[in-house]
């Protein structure tokens, strides 16, 4: 699979990012968005910048806005489902923790086998580390603001290497 990303032959997948960041010990927004200097207190994300990481069938799009950098790492995201959109999630790595509130429409949002339905304004805040999924079962948009929470992402570094150390491989 890294092979065929690295080529652009196929985009990675959600759950593909997943597995990459969860095996290289980094968080998700590490993978995709631009490099970032150290000494930046801030960052701002304009509007139309953010990782669109996924698109559904019927006009959705999943847009990673803002992460912070391990070892905690939180991720924002701006969802929009088109009628009949649904995204499904493995479950992330233990501990993760998931908020979302209905910015406009209704989603059904399925944690494990628990099933929620959401209108316009109502909010939940669930275990991430559980398969899940956010489904548009209405016939107009639906958006969502999302945040993750991922806590205890360590980097993965070679025995050889301490934290301090560069790496000159």
């Amino acid at each position: 699979m890294l092979v065929n990303v690295e080529q652009g032959v196929v985009n990675p997948s959600i759950g593909t990012l997943l597995r990459l960041s969860d095996a290289l010990g980094v968080g998700l927004p590490a993978l995709v968005e631009p490099p970032r200097e150290e000494s930046v207190l801030a960052r701002v994300t304009v509007h139309g910048d953010g990782a669109a990481l996924w698109t559904g069938e019927h006009g959705g799009r999943g847009v990673l806005v803002a992460g912070t950098q391990p070892p905690d790492v939180v991720e924002l995201w701006d969802w929009s489902l088109g009628p009949g959109d649904q995204h499904d999630s493995d479950a992330h790595a233990p501990g993760t923790r998931e908020l979302l509130q209905v910015q406009r429409g209704a989603v059904t949002i399925t944690v494990a086998d628990d099933l929620h339905l959401l209108g316009t304004g109502d909010a939940i805040e669930f275990a991430g580390d559980v398969p899940h999924s956010y489904a548009n079962p209405g016939e107009v948009p639906a958006r969502i603001s999302l945040a993750v929470f991922e806590p205890g992402v360590r980097a993965i570094l070679p025995h050889h290497q301490t934290p301090e150390e560069p790496s000159h491989d």
